[in-house]
C-alpha cells in the first residue's frame, strides 16, 4: 500500500502552540531571531517573484529566478537546528563574488540615478525596490541572529544579503531603463 501523503492542516497544525519546526530537528518559538530570519528571507523571495511575473524582460526575470534561487538555500540554512549537527552552509564565498559580477555587469548597462528615488516607476521595478527594502531587514535579522548564542554560522549568508540589496536596487533601474521608464527623484515638495 502506497504512503499516506499527509495534508497540510496535519503539517502546519503542529504550530498552533506558537512554536514551529527546524531542520533537522527541534522546535522554536515563532519569534525567535532565527525563525525572523528566515521569515523574511522567505518575504523578500516573493517579492522577486512578484517582480519577476511583472517584467516583461527575460534577462530581469533570468537574475530574479538565479536570486531566488539562492534565497530558498539561505532560507534552508537559516531554518537548519544549529544544535542538530546537520549542514546546509550553501552559501560561499562564490556566491557573493556571482553578485558582484551581476552588479558590475548591470551597472555597465545602466545610467544609475544620482541621488535617491521614489520607487514604482514600473510595476516591476517598484517589486524590485520592495525586495530590496525586504532584503535589507533580512540583512539586520541576520545580524541580529549573529549575536545570539547559536546564531548565524555563515557569515557569507550576511555578506551575501548585503550584496543582494544593492543588486536589487541596480536591477531595478536596469528594469526601468529597458521599460524606457525612471524613477523620479525623491524631492521634498514646497510648503505652502
Amino acid at each position: 500500500m502506497p504512503a499516506r501523503k499527509k495534508k497540510m492542516l496535519e503539517l502546519t497544525g503542529s504550530g498552533d502552540d506558537g512554536s514551529t519546526g527546524l531542520l533537522g530537528g527541534g522546535r522554536a518559538p515563532k519569534d525567535d531571531p532565527r525563525i525572523e530570519a528566515y521569515g523574511t528571507i522567505d518575504e523578500a523571495s516573493s517579492a522577486v517573484g512578484l517582480a519577476k511575473s511583472l517584467s516583461p524582460h527575460p534577462r530581469v526575470r533570468a537574475i530574479c529566478d538565479e536570486l531566488q534561487r539562492g534565497l530558498y538555500s539561505i532560507g534552508a540554512e537559516l531554518a537548519t537546528n544549529p544544535a542538530s549537527g546537520t549542514s546546509f552552509a550553501h552559501t560561499k564565498e562564490e556566491g557573493v563574488q556571482r553578485l558582484d559580477a551581476l552588479i558590475g555587469e548591470l551597472e555597465e548597462a545602466v545610467t544609475m540615478p544620482e541621488g535617491f528615488i521614489l520607487p514604482g516607476a514600473t510595476p516591476a521595478s517598484g517589486a524590485l525596490d520592495l525586495a530590496r527594502a525586504i532584503a535589507r531587514r533580512a540583512e539586520r535579522r541576520c545580524v541580529s541572529l549573529e549575536r545570539e548564542e547559536n546564531g548565524l554560522v555563515n557569515p557569507q549568508v550576511r555578506r551575501w544579503l548585503n550584496r543582494l540589496s544593492l543588486l536589487l536596487f541596480v536591477l531595478g533601474r536596469y528594469e526601468e531603463q529597458l521599460a524606457g521608464s525612471t524613477a523620479p527623484p525623491a524631492r521634498s515638495t514646497p510648503r505652502r
